[in-house]
């Protein structure tokens, strides 16, 4: 079962060094917890005080039933926005259906408070959400579909999404770090990335200083923590990462499919990131 308690804790730390929290994406492990389970996790963030404005819970889901509720319960909430991925088990599917998924959750919804920042990352899910679709979406929703991350990894896909759609007031965030400082200077939102969970300090620096003297010397000690996170399984990585800098063995559990690193790889990914520099402030917060 999820540990309710350590979620909050290391939602707070996260909160602390001043980044959002989008509970329920890829690294939460979201497409393996059940409804109830994310109800649960939601609430207790909500329960322990944690700023609603702050979240953007990732609401997508394959049964457009659930994903309609928990999207709902998000807004009721209070919650800042929810990050939708589309239905993602049927592959191939039209431009047509995927912008009807879309469409049927915030008509159903129906909350003027509502905000959907669009969830696309096809190397995982195959289901892209391509720019005519953002395009229609904005023309039928406009206010409600407010952003996208953009988590395929081509940049000209996110440089084009900046150009076309940021005008009408449409957010574009990186899915990477890796392209934070590329994404602010073409006018982009930032970056929702999977090691914010575990390196959001020097994220948020170069996002506050993107401007300035030294952006891309930030933005090259950026990629090289990214850099050693990505030779192993990302989830399971971040998870040992945690492990090691609170002294809790648990961090390290994964749900399957997943599976933990083994010790050759913990070895080699502590040793890595010793070399990088990496550190975690206050992780003591998170045991």
């Amino acid at each position: 079962m999820p540990d309710a308690d350590r979620f909050v804790r290391h939602c707070r730390w996260l909160l602390e060094q001043d980044v959002g929290l989008a509970v329920f994406g890829t690294n939460s492990e979201a497409a393996s917890l059940a409804m109830k389970e994310k109800r649960s996790l939601l609430d207790a963030l909500l329960d322990a005080g944690l700023p609603a404005n702050r979240m953007m819970p990732g609401t997508g889901a394959c049964a457009l039933p659930e994903a309609i509720e928990l999207t709902r319960h998000a807004v009721q909430a209070g919650c800042g926005g929810v990050l939708m991925l589309p239905p993602f088990y049927y592959k191939g599917v039209s431009d047509e259906g995927v912008y009807r998924a879309f469409a049927t959750v915030i008509d159903a919804v129906a909350d003027e408070r509502l905000r959907v920042y669009l969830y696309h990352i096809p190397p995982v899910s195959q289901v892209p959400i391509s720019l005519p679709v953002i395009d229609r979406l904005l023309k039928a929703y406009p206010g409600v579909v407010a952003g996208v991350k953009d988590s395929s990894g081509d940049w000209k896909n996110t440089a084009a999404m900046i150009e076309q759609f940021t005008p009408r007031g449409f957010d574009v965030f990186a899915g990477s770090e890796t392209f934070l400082l590329a994404n602010m200077r073409a006018g982009g939102a930032g970056c929702i990335t999977a090691t914010g969970n575990v390196n959001p300090g020097a994220m948020v620096d170069l996002y506050r200083t993107w401007r300035e003297e030294g952006a891309d010397a930030k933005q090259a000690k950026l990629d090289a923590t990214r850099a050693v996170f990505a030779k192993f399984p990302m989830i399971p990585a971040m998870k040992a990462a945690i492990a090691w800098k609170t002294g809790r063995e648990d961090w390290t559990f994964v749900r399957p499919p997943l599976v933990e690193l083994d010790q050759v790889q913990r070895d080699a990914l502590q040793q890595g990131l010793t070399t990088v520099g990496f550190q975690m402030p206050n992780a003591a917060k998170l045991a």
